[in-house]
């Protein structure tokens, strides 16, 4: 069985992996001139590789069934196994989030690339698929390398060739167009797990400031997505996962008239309530209050913003003035302008729809023979090691089922 392989990133390397244990003989197409470029600037460069919180309803994607399928059949577990299997200890930390022992993106690539020669997968890097063609039951797909274009014909194809995130690093989604000459539909790429542009108005002073909030994305009332974690103030917006993790929305909607809730009390509103239930009618500063929960420039603003003297006892407040101050913990509205672009995101949504293709053999419904695994395919997962892991099972199940 002759199996070519479009993209050498997480999801092409793991169905070349599974395919060659399968003694399939597989030829990996790589655009950039070593494997796993986009996997080397993962979790910071620690690689967070999964999360044991992986399953399908934290998926972004049309079918959650499809997901759940796809996870069931190779899911955290399976993946960790393969990692030990080419050498590839790994650890949870405490809230999910899978890392290699090593804490090192580079050590991970080169157990891939090791693996990979050792199974006998013939690497074809500095090279572009310039074409694809179907001749009965094969594929004929054009490469071009130092300027010279070739051809080489196949039984099986898995097209593993990311979608437009990181352009820097090899993705630029130029294969699209080929998927739709075959007959697949493509939704237009647009980034997802990016930084928000916003107007922070009177959050300006905030440039700098990391802390954890709730986000809520609103257009109008009507509320589209919501997430918690870390959230950055910066000259341009907002960042961290807090809102990249609903990027897509927002790139979804990119002539809605968007604004954000932000919640900076989210991760501790028990405590919050707890504290100013005891110290109500005591001599505690506001101040006090507020820099139990908040960085300083942060207590300082929201002070300003509600028009209090931080260092006036709780006692002394009126209701009125410290519910007023309440609100706008717990819902400070910002207006969104866009994201920025595919060059700041770490994946992009959009793509082939996940009903075209066999949940379990990642084959298409529509070409006979032909795989589509990745962000070739319409999926979006949060911050965390989810989105990894979705490559790495696609492709797996891809490699495998290709292989017979």
């Amino acid at each position: 069985m002759k199996i070519a392989i479009i993209g050498a990133g997480a999801s092409g390397m793991a169905a070349a992996l599974q395919a060659a244990w399968k003694e399939a003989d597989v030829t990996l197409f790589e655009h950039n001139a070593e494997v796993g470029r986009k996997l080397l600037v993962t979790g910071s460069g620690r690689c967070n590789i999964t999360n044991a919180a992986a399953t399908a309803e934290k998926y972004t994607c049309a079918d959650s069934a499809w997901m759940a399928a796809l996870l069931n059949q190779f899911g955290v577990k399976n993946l960790v196994d393969m990692l030990l299997e080419i050498g590839i200890p790994v650890r949870a930390t405490f809230d999910g989030w899978y890392y290699p022992l090593s804490e090192s993106a580079h050590t991970v690539v080169a157990a891939f690339s090791s693996a990979l020669a050792t199974s006998g997968v013939k690497l074809n890097l500095s090279t572009q698929v310039v074409s694809v063609a179907t001749d009965g039951d094969r594929f004929m797909v054009g490469f071009s390398r130092d300027n010279n274009k070739n051809y080489s014909e196949f039984d099986r194809l898995i097209v593993s060739a990311g979608g437009k995130a990181y352009p820097t690093l090899g993705s630029r989604g130029e294969l699209f167009p080929v998927l739709e000459t075959l007959g697949h539909s493509v939704h237009p790429k647009r980034p997802a797990l990016a930084p928000v542009l916003a107007d922070l108005g009177r959050l300006k002073s905030l440039q700098g400031v990391r802390l954890d909030a709730g986000v809520t994305l609103w257009e109008g009332a009507r509320q589209l997505a919501s997430a918690q974690g870390n959230l950055i103030f910066t000259q341009w917006g907002l960042n961290g996962p807090a809102v990249m993790d609903i990027s897509h929305h927002v790139s979804a909607c990119p002539n809605a008239n968007l604004e954000l809730s932000l919640n900076v009390l989210a991760f501790f509103q028990d405590e919050f309530d707890s504290l100013l239930a005891q110290h109500r009618t005591a001599s505690l500063p506001v101040r006090v209050l507020l820099g139990a929960f908040l960085p300083p420039k942060a207590t300082a603003l929201y002070l300003k913003n509600a028009r209090l003297n931080g260092d006036a006892p709780l006692g002394e407040v009126e209701d009125g003035a410290l519910q007023e101050l309440i609100n706008q913990l717990n819902d400070t509205r910002v207006a969104v302008k866009g994201v920025r672009g595919f060059e700041f995101c770490q994946v992009s949504a959009g793509g082939v729809p996940v009903g075209e293709v066999d949940a379990l053999t990642l084959e298409s419904r529509l070409v006979k023979g032909l795989y589509l695994t990745g962000e070739t395919l319409d999926v979006v997962g949060p911050c965390g090691g989810y989105n990894l892991q979705y490559a790495f099972s696609s492709g797996a199940l891809a490699g495998r089922a290709a292989a017979g």
